[in-house]
């Protein structure tokens, strides 16, 4: 009896192993210009390939494009999700990321001059409101573009061979 791997739960297979690698980073300290970030970009890709390839492997008859793209939008949609979730609890359980980054920010305003220390002040406060929104805003956006590239490439490749 083989149990069959839906594109959502290979999407949440992909996250959690994206997760355990952003923690592997964390804990070894890893520069981030270090090229070993790639490698979380490799996992997020090959979900989805995994999640289009395996949905063709148990799909009978023609593959069109759309059946090919759907398993990958839902992989990638479900890794989207997990990160997000995990972004969030991570920052939380972190809060010296915020005072941190609100500390560059900072030091990056005085140097610019032309600005008082109160607006200074009222500008840091409102970098640190909203700094776990961009966080997410910035992780939804950029694993959407990815991964919407790398599903249509990998359907289109794959219907193409058919």
């Amino acid at each position: 009896m083989t149990q069959k791997l839906s594109a959502g739960l290979i999407g949440l297979i992909t996250g959690l192993f994206m997760i355990a690698f952003i923690l592997i980073v964390f804990t070894v300290k890893l520069p981030e210009e270090s090229p070993a970030h790639f490698i979380l970009y490799l996992l997020y890709a090959g979900g989805i390939v995994w999640a289009i390839l395996r949905n063709q492997r148990n799909t009978e008859g023609h593959i069109t494009f759309w059946n090919a793209f759907t398993p990958g939008l839902r992989c990638f949609i479900i890794t989207i999700l997990v990160l997000v979730l995990f972004t969030i609890i991570f920052n939380k359980l972190h809060p010296e990321f915020i005072t941190q980054s609100a500390a560059l920010y900072k030091d990056m305003l005085v140097k610019e001059k032309g600005k008082t220390p109160v607006e200074i002040e009222e500008m840091v406060d409102a970098f640190k409101n909203g700094y776990l929104t961009m966080l997410v805003y910035r992780s939804i956006f950029g694993y959407l573009i990815i991964g919407a590239i790398v599903t249509a490439i990998t359907a289109a490749i794959t219907t193409r061979r058919k």
